[in-house]
């Protein structure tokens, strides 16, 4: 009689707080023909992954359990189906599992679309805090808000694991960056490459206004109303209405989570021309892992870590990025 390979694991058998969290041995999964088996080194927390914990997805997740928790892998292929043709054993990669997840543990099961080569100057910790955030950042500015070299983009979030790449990403298309975020990292975003900071601790984003340089040492400059191309709204604190008044009259507002709100924007301005809101949904494809690997191996994109904590740990990982003060992301190391 043949025993089922074990792995450690962190799951749940229900819904709730950090402390549901189970580390514990389960079975090693099994790959199909089109999916590989990565031993993960690394992995990184996302607020999807406490949102499923808390069970305010499981209209998706549903009750079926265990449910194994994360995202973002990073690690060595340890084993390939045989329909896969662009990866082999040993290969180091990075990528996405597919919802619910089970990225939080010692090997994962991945399909080959959402896979690539890990970036040569990252470790698997900084490979694996890439995916998911930095995807959501290229496809919200490149697919949705169709970013154009000169445009003028506000990240509201700039600091969090989405924002930090958004602010990196516009960059990298040749955007003028307004960050938004608090008093303690103005100038770590302006390190990122931001052109201007916001802190919206002391300043209402949607009135900031912008001084311009008249003739004459006693002329009194008039303020105006910055008007972006695109408001990206990574940690979806705003919303269409309040941002009306910056974006410019084909100005595209983009959130990150659907909340009714937002989804009745993006129905009614589906049917005008004009000012738009967007939903990111996120779709994990190697190719947009593999430009993220050379925007990273060009020294154009890095991965910011918090903090990183051990595998057994995740529950204190959650703890903190439910605090909301995460910079950049928070790795976790296996």
């Amino acid at each position: 009689m043949t025993m089922n390979k074990l792995m450690k694991a962190v799951f749940i058998e229900s819904y709730g707080s950090p402390k549901v969290l189970k580390y514990a041995e389960i079975e090693q999964p099994a790959i199909a023909s089109n999916q590989l088996l990565v031993k993960v080194l690394a992995s990184s927390v996302n607020p999807i992954d406490w949102k499923l914990r808390k069970g305010m997805l499981k209209v998706l997740s549903g009750n079926k359990f265990p449910i194994a928790l994360g995202f973002d892998i990073s690690g060595e292929v340890v084993a390939v189906g045989e329909k896969v043709s662009t990866f082999k054993t040993g290969d180091s990669v990075y990528g996405m599992v597919a919802f619910p997840g089970g990225a939080y543990a010692e090997y994962a099961v991945v399909e080959e679309r959402s896979l690539a080569l890990k970036p040569d100057n990252t470790t698997y910790e900084e490979a694996a805090a890439i995916p998911l955030a930095a995807m959501t950042a290229l496809q919200s500015l490149r697919n949705l808000g169709k970013i154009q070299k000169g445009q003028k983009v506000l990240i509201n979030g700039a600091s969090g694991g989405v924002g930090s790449f958004a602010v990196q990403i516009a960059k990298v298309f040749g955007a003028e960056v307004t960050a938004v975020c608090s008093t303690k990292n103005l100038e770590f975003v302006k390190s990122l490459g931001a052109d201007r900071a916001i802190d919206y601790t002391k300043q209402d984003f949607t009135d900031f206004r912008a001084t311009s340089k008249m003739a004459g040492a006693d002329s009194r400059p008039p303020q105006a109303l910055i008007k972006y191309d695109i408001v990206f709204d990574a940690v979806a604190s705003s919303s269409l209405s309040r941002c009306k008044n910056i974006l410019r009259p084909q100005g595209i507002y983009i959130t990150t989570l659907p909340i009714p709100g937002a989804i009745l924007d993006i129905f009614l301005t589906s049917f005008w021309a004009g000012k738009k809101a967007k939903l990111i949904v996120l779709k994990a494809t190697g190719v947009d892992l593999a430009y993220l690997k050379e925007l990273s191996e060009a020294g154009k994109l890095k991965a910011i870590i918090d903090k990183t904590y051990p595998l057994a740990e995740v529950a204190a990982a959650h703890e903190y990025s439910e605090l909301g003060r995460t910079v950049g992301k928070i790795a976790i190391a296996i």
